[in-house]
């Protein structure tokens, strides 16, 4: 029997991919949502990569629970493979960029990764594939061809790594004392590299010994750290807030003298 069968008859283990794929769902759908409400009251673009990359994982969780309860189909391993290996991690990766490099070199990466999206998604729904079957979680070898792995490996790895030197970076700026805020920005960044390890680390045990059920738990609790790190980059404390409003308040009251000079 394909492997893809193994979970064909209801069982236990089972039950319990089905329940957090769906519980993964629910909680991307509810941050994404969050994360809409904060892109539109400040537009700010780690925002909106943010709300992208959430969005993203709201799909792929989708199929994840279609798949893993009325069984996967062509489409279904598409929708997942391409939303959940190739292209979230990425957009999460450029929500960081904004966030500590300058805002030029970042919508330089921004326009790059549109471009890769879209040849990713061209790539993955063109690709032939193997039919897959049952409710057990395929595995990408099995199923594409070279490329579309390629594509995951590249994508994931990249901006794997783009997460945890953003972490580093911001780290270091905080020990040096050179940005306001840092310890909340550095922490925030913590978060999202912590999230992001916590669903590679599941992909990898799925990979590795077929337990689908740790894969849909690292989901579920991955994109909630995750979130944690969105929600601390997103809020400035009181005492920032009042500093800033301070130093605009004195750049106020210099204006006029530098205007005589």
């Amino acid at each position: 029997m394909h492997k893809f069968s193994k979970l064909a008859a209801p069982s236990y283990p089972a039950t319990v991919v089905v329940g957090l794929a769906f519980l993964a769902t629910a909680i991307s759908v509810l941050f994404a949502q969050a994360m809409l409400v904060r892109y539109t009251s400040g537009h700010k673009p780690q925002h909106l990569a943010w709300l992208v990359a959430l969005a993203m994982f709201a799909l792929a969780s989708a199929a994840l629970a279609t798949g893993t309860s009325t069984g996967w189909d062509k489409g279904t391993f598409r929708v997942f493979f391409l939303f959940g290996a190739i292209l979230n991690v990425p957009w999460l990766a450029l929500g960081t960029v904004y966030l500590v490099f300058s805002e030029r070199f970042a919508r330089r990466v921004h326009l790059g990764l549109l471009v890769v999206s879209g040849f990713a998604a061209g790539v993955v729904l063109a690709a032939p594939m193997e039919a897959v079957s049952g409710t057990a979680i395929p595995q990408g070898s099995d199923v594409f061809g070279a490329l579309p792995r390629i594509l995951a490996a590249v994508g994931s790895g990249v901006g794997a790594t783009v997460i945890f030197v953003g972490a580093l970076v911001s780290a270091v700026r905080f020990a040096r004392g050179r940005v306001p805020g840092g310890a909340r920005l550095a922490t925030a960044n913590a978060l999202i590299a912590l999230g992001t390890l916590v669903l590679a680390s599941g992909g990898l045990v799925q990979g590795a010994i077929g337990h689908d059920e740790a894969f849909a738990l690292s989901l579920a609790l991955g994109i909630s750290i995750i979130y944690g790190g969105f929600a601390l980059a997103g809020s400035a404390p009181r005492r920032e807030r009042a500093a800033a409003a301070d130093d605009d308040a004195r750049e106020g009251a210099a204006a006029p003298v530098s205007d005589l000079q």
